[in-house]
């Protein structure tokens, strides 16, 4: 039988020889979670041997990562801001890039108000659940268009204890309910920003696995910035703010919609690798 030091070696060739980014990661982190313990535990295990079931169960998540299903769908979580975010075929994966934007509303709110708060385009509830666990004296709605999304997010909700969510299956296209109508104090929002061009080279992970109605407006990359610019000024209230992730190069555009849709005090805030990555602004 594989002892796990073998079966990471052997693994990780694999995935290498595919072109798997991070293979030897990819390979510990797919067997600690088969294993129930932490990654840096295996280095104190490399001589155990592995089990049948466990060997069938790696070399299954092995065929599948080696076909580019992304890491996180096989292991079926992601961590993400002090959460722990279950994932699926229905949901985009949370990324480090997001929590940039959890962190900026966290930095420019504070924990110990008590704000309406509308996440458009909920997805996994990733958003919505960091900051409502740290801001548990706010209100948050969180809205998508898929059903089976709102499902993923609401499992999330209660995995994380998270009770100050209402979640609602809406499109924002639509015409907006009335009990929303200038109701909330804030809006945030990561929409799909890759455009239709940009699409067609992505990654295969990306490509192949997860929904593309979160990815890409099949446009230009702001259809969903221009129409949450303008609908916003319909939910907020006044002096409301909107705070929205960016993909590189969109910050300027983002920021000028902002302000022909009469927003003011524009921001931007970059991530670590001082890329702009969030934008906000405030209704007059």
């Amino acid at each position: 039988m594989l002892t796990v030091l073998e079966s990471i070696q052997k693994t990780t060739d694999y995935l290498a020889a595919k072109g798997i980014e991070l293979p030897r990661l990819n390979a510990e982190l797919m067997l600690a979670e088969i294993l129930n313990c932490k990654r840096l535990d295996l280095y104190l295990a490399f001589d155990k041997p592995l089990k049948e079931n466990e060997t069938k169960i790696y070399r299954d998540w092995i065929a599948r990562r080696g076909k580019y299903e992304p890491l996180q769908y096989i292991i079926g979580h992601v961590d993400f801001y002090d959460c722990k975010i279950y994932v699926n075929k229905n949901v985009l994966i949370p990324r480090q890039e997001t929590e940039i934007l959890v962190e900026t509303v966290l930095n420019s709110f504070g924990i110990d108000k008590e704000l309406k708060i509308l996440d458009i385009g909920t997805g996994s509830g990733a958003i919505a659940i960091a900051l409502a666990k740290k801001m548990n004296q706010c209100n948050f709605n969180a809205i998508d268009i898929s059903e089976t999304a709102l499902e993923t997010a609401k499992k999330n909700s209660v995995f994380n204890n998270v009770e100050n969510i209402s979640f609602r299956l809406l499109d924002i296209k639509e015409k907006i309910p009335n009990d929303y109508l200038e109701n909330f104090d804030l809006i945030v929002s990561n929409p799909p920003y890759v455009s239709k061009n940009e699409y067609d080279g992505i990654q295969k992970e990306i490509k192949s696995f997860e929904p593309r109605i979160a990815v890409t407006d099949n446009g230009d990359g702001y259809e969903f910035y221009e129409l949450i610019s303008k609908k916003a000024n319909t939910l907020l209230k006044s002096g409301g703010a909107i705070y929205f992730e960016v993909g590189i190069g969109q910050s300027e555009k983002v920021s000028h919609l902002l302000k022909d849709n009469q927003f003011t005090n524009i921001k931007i805030y970059q991530d670590l690798q001082k890329i702009n990555r969030v934008v906000s602004g405030t209704k007059l």
